[in-house]
């Protein structure tokens, strides 16, 4: 059991980078993380981890160990929810990334929605619309809304969206509205920093993809902040139809160039590929796929 408990420790430090991160998910103090660590490496009879003052670095026998200990611990992971499922009863934690509009706006009502088929089940859900690493174990369960996607990973579509591009109907009457994508580098844009197209907006051009570098003057990682921006007439964004639902819908922004408007996004339940898939992970994405088909209220759809 000590030896489970120090390569567990081992793994973390190598996947979050430093002791104290470890100490902090552990609830340990650092000194007791440094015990194990030591522990384990006195017990191999090797240095596992190479340590400086700036860095930690993994030594050639601590990279063996790693990408073999990892294995080990996903497969007894596994077969401990495999072995759990046998009772029947569904139960756990279940940890989430969604991104912050889609997560804030649809995943909540979901959740609920899910809870009360599977009371046992905690949804700890983090907001974030950073890319996530599914093979760090932070995460059991990924939402993308996307049309690109990373390999290796399971991906389910549960809903989709369009990508479309705003402005306020103040902003149009003092600027005017532009007809064409070339037209747009006259124009102040508001700019999503996160999205995977890096610096550039994404158009269709006659079935063509188009890809130009936005002249921003306001940019962010929010897209909430980027839609409240473009509706008191700060310029024009470009961003999924489920983030604006509320300010078509009051008439605070509306639609531009619409033909140059690229196939939908997809939103995805993404997560790693297992051989036993816990039962709190299938039945939350299958639930999610049922919600999301049966729910008329979702205009995104």
């Amino acid at each position: 059991m000590a030896r489970l408990i120090n390569t567990q420790v081992f793994c973390r430090i190598v996947e979050l980078g430093t002791f104290a991160a470890v100490a902090r998910e552990m609830n340990l103090s650092a000194m007791m993380i440094s015990k194990y660590m030591a522990q384990l490496e006195e017990s191999l009879g090797v240095a596992l981890l190479n340590r400086t003052t700036r860095r930690l670095s993994m030594t050639e026998a601590g990279e063996i160990y790693y990408q073999r200990s990892k294995q080990l611990l996903d497969d007894f992971s596994e077969l401990e929810e495999h072995t759990s499922q046998l009772g029947l009863q569904v139960k756990g934690t279940l940890k989430i990334s969604a991104p912050i509009d889609f997560g804030g706006l649809y995943m909540v009502p979901a959740i609920d929605a899910y809870q009360r088929e599977y009371p046992d089940v905690k949804v700890l859900m983090t907001l974030r619309n950073s890319h996530v690493n599914l093979s760090e174990g932070s995460f059991d369960l990924s939402i993308l809304v996307t049309d690109m996607l990373d390999p290796g990973v399971v991906a389910r579509k549960i809903a989709q969206t369009r990508l479309c591009t705003y402005a306020s109907p103040d902003y149009i009457a003092k600027h005017g509205e532009p007809k064409t994508i070339a037209e747009l580098s006259s124009h102040r844009c508001l700019h999503y920093t996160d999205t995977p197209h890096k610096d550039y907006w994404v158009f269709n051009d006659n079935g063509e993809e188009i890809k130009i570098k936005a002249n921003w003057h306001f940019a962010s990682n929010n897209g909430r902040a980027l839609c409240q921006a473009a509706a008191l007439g700060m310029g024009i964004t470009q961003a999924p139809e489920l983030s604006v639902v509320n300010y078509l819908e009051q008439g605070q922004l509306i639609e531009i160039l619409p033909t140059f408007r690229i196939p939908s996004l997809v939103c995805y339940a993404t997560y790693l590929q297992r051989r036993f898939l816990p039962a709190k992970l299938a039945t939350f994405v299958d639930f999610l796929i049922k919600y999301f088909a049966e729910n008329n209220k979702l205009r995104f759809l």
